[in-house]
């Protein structure tokens, strides 16, 4: 069933036959299937077209579409201070969506009381039928045990072997199925957004630090300890690079996270006092990484350095990622959206000419289609492939 219900994500509107040739199922065995559909109102069926029999006789046959509104799915995404929670449909389309602050002080199973109380409201002003969500997915920062539910560590959030999974199962009595953030972003973008006609997608996010989720296949690539898709822990300057959180040095994150670019630009703007960019951040008018960008697209040489020394290490860890697993496309968010006329024709024009074989060169390099919204779709994906389009082996 499931098989058929990702068939018509990917291809509506569809009919049997395609279906069955699609999924390599007996056309009775199809029949069988969307009937079942159509009963339980996931399916709906539309139209008719003639199909021409061999002595010119034409049967009818109907089209089906995916009921996109028939079940429902609770995003939640949980990043640093700051979490959000969605309803979206079956297309992962947000129906509506709130905001909410917390301080890293604040103990986890506080938050979590508080998540829930939330997800109560949210479904409430929703007027939707309980039984009718499928139940909740969250993206959390931090390295994540998919199988349990527990987020293992977080340096972000001070985070240590936190049960997210258990704290919501038994609050909200829904199943709950908890990824890290990023990774429910790359699951997002393969399903729902650019990368559904993608074979092998790496999304890249940048915020706080740098992380990356890994999708080949319709399958998302964890690692024998959960651990892959680590590309901010990526050692770049192995000899003289600053000090990581990780207890390393030189370390991605290191140099093209938010806080080491605001901080490249306050020891820019301490040099450079009357600078433009020094003059935007004493103004203190909006997120300090946005002023850097400003000045930088306004000229200010100190800004432009930062920027583009910044991008350039990102192409060069970019490079590095094809050259391991060679993706069809790599998608970014958070930060590097947020810049992306300034990062990525220079990311990309490193990418091209750092990757082995011109294998750089043939990847597509794009931003989010979710902008801002990428992190809060990504933990509604979890939901919505965990517990409706994906069979278990499947994940």
């Amino acid at each position: 069933m499931r098989a058929v219900l990702l068939r018509l994500l990917y291809h509506e509107p569809a009919y049997r036959v395609q279906i069955a040739e699609q999924t390599s199922l007996s056309t009775t065995t199809i029949t069988n299937i969307i009937d079942e559909l159509l009963a339980l109102g996931l399916v709906a069926e539309e139209g008719t077209e003639q199909l021409s029999g061999r002595r010119g006789v034409g049967r009818p046959r109907s089209a089906l579409r995916l009921n996109k509104d028939a079940r429902f799915a609770i995003g939640v995404q949980i990043g640093v201070e700051l979490y959000r929670i969605a309803i979206t449909n079956l297309q992962a389309e947000i129906l509506i969506s709130h905001s909410y602050t917390f301080s890293r002080a604040t103990p986890p199973e506080k938050i979590f009381q508080d998540i829930t109380q939330q997800i109560e409201n949210i479904i409430s002003e929703s007027k939707l039928d309980r039984q009718r969500i499928m139940g909740v997915g969250v993206g959390a920062a931090g390295l994540v045990n998919y199988m349990t539910g527990v987020n293992l560590m977080s340096y972000n959030l001070g985070w240590k072997n936190v049960p997210i999974r258990d704290w919501l199962n038994e609050r909200l009595n829904l199943p709950v199925v908890v990824d890290n953030n990023v990774k429910a972003m790359a699951l997002g973008e393969a399903f729902f957004g650019a990368g559904r006609s993608i074979s092998s997608l790496a999304f890249v996010y940048g915020r706080a630090g740098v992380g990356s989720g890994i999708v080949i296949g319709n399958r998302l690539l964890r690692g024998a300890d959960l651990g892959a898709g680590e590309i901010g822990h990526m050692i770049i300057e192995a000899r003289n690079g600053k000090n990581c959180r990780c207890g390393q040095f030189g370390c991605l994150e290191t140099l093209v996270s938010e806080p080491a670019m605001v901080q490249a630009a306050e020891s820019a703007a301490l040099a450079h006092p009357t600078g433009l960019l020094a003059v935007k951040l004493q103004s203190g008018e909006g997120r300090r990484s946005d002023l850097l960008f400003q000045a930088a697209r306004e000229g200010d040489p100190q800004a432009i350095e930062i920027v583009e020394q910044a991008s350039r290490y990102l192409g060069i860890a970019l490079a590095n990622l094809v050259n391991l697993l060679n993706p069809q496309m790599i998608v970014l968010g958070g930060l590097y959206v947020q810049g992306q006329d300034l990062i990525l024709p220079i990311a990309r024009e490193t990418l091209g000419a750092t990757a082995f074989a011109g294998l750089g060169k043939k990847v597509e390099l794009r931003a989010t289609s979710f902008g801002w919204q990428a992190g809060i779709v990504g933990a509604a994906s979890l939901a919505l492939t965990n517990l409706f389009y994906l069979n278990p082996e499947q994940l």
